[in-house]
């Protein structure tokens, strides 16, 4: 019995509903995947010193939040389909953004996640969606590996209701950088499901960027989704680090990784 088979007759028995919106069908309806292709720039409410340049998919808001929530607590593991080339996106774009005159090989990092919530889901959802990450921009012509080079050290308080400032002084010295596998001769992309604060990836970047030769390129990051700025709310300008330019994202050149995924 081939595969396709096996699906339609799976969904008789548990009929498969969007994870953004509950519409009956695709894993992501098509008035759901789109929101997952629109790569911006991630935009903390307050910049944390040191925030990597960050491109994420899409926001953190609407049919999105169910959706990522749904892969990452839900057990909906087949959404890493979807997800997963909604980083391959981001990954993308803020590679472009890098302005680099070859457009270097890609290495994505991704950020660990702690032994205690891969125990409590059963299996490490970041690492998912970057082997996820890498097939999409291999596909697409992309030259894209990935390396551990980060690992989790010690315990962290739950952030769930710790401020900005409270998250990243709870995350000092969480990250170590595994000498065994420090990356070399690429640009470095973390990675992670979503941004909030920016206090995970900053303290990531930096333990990374610690290990690489001066001269570079900066280490930069790529999320699913990020959550959007509040109305109002003061801004300021993420890309600080030498080499990086926004505007150098060219969408043209990501056609192929932002057709909406929502079909099975």
């Amino acid at each position: 019995m081939d595969v396709p088979v096996l699906a339609a007759l799976a969904d008789l028995v548990l009929p498969r509903t969007c994870a953004g919106c509950g519409v009956p069908g695709a894993m992501l309806c098509p008035r759901c995947a789109p929101l997952l292709a629109a790569p911006r720039l991630a935009e903390p409410r307050r910049f944390p010193a040191g925030f990597p340049p960050t491109v994420a998919a899409g926001a953190y808001a609407g049919p999105v939040r169910p959706a990522i929530n749904a892969f990452k607590e839900q057990g909906r593991a087949e959404l890493a389909a979807p997800l997963g080339a909604a980083l391959a996106l981001a990954v993308a774009a803020v590679r472009l953004g890098a302005g680099a005159p070859s457009r270097p090989p890609v290495v994505l990092v991704p950020v660990p996640t702690s032994p205690a919530a891969v125990r409590a889901r059963g299996r490490d959802h970041v690492r998912e969606l970057t082997a996820r990450a890498i097939a999409e921009l291999r596909a697409a012509g992309v030259p894209a590996t990935g390396c551990r080079a980060l690992r989790r050290r010690g315990r962290i308080r739950d952030s769930a209701a710790l401020s900005a400032s409270q998250r990243r002084a709870n995350l000092a010295g969480t990250f170590a950088l595994d000498a065994r596998r420090r990356p070399a001769g690429a640009l470095l992309v973390l990675v992670d499901d979503v941004v909030t604060t920016g206090a995970t990836l900053t303290e990531a970047a930096s333990v990374l960027a610690a290990g690489l030769p001066p001269g570079g390129f900066p280490v930069l990051a790529a999320v699913v989704a990020a959550t959007p700025r509040s109305p109002g709310a003061p801004r300021a300008d993420p890309v600080r680090t030498r080499r990086y330019r926004a505007g150098n994202v060219l969408r043209q050149d990501l056609d192929r990784l932002s057709r909406p995924r929502g079909k099975d």
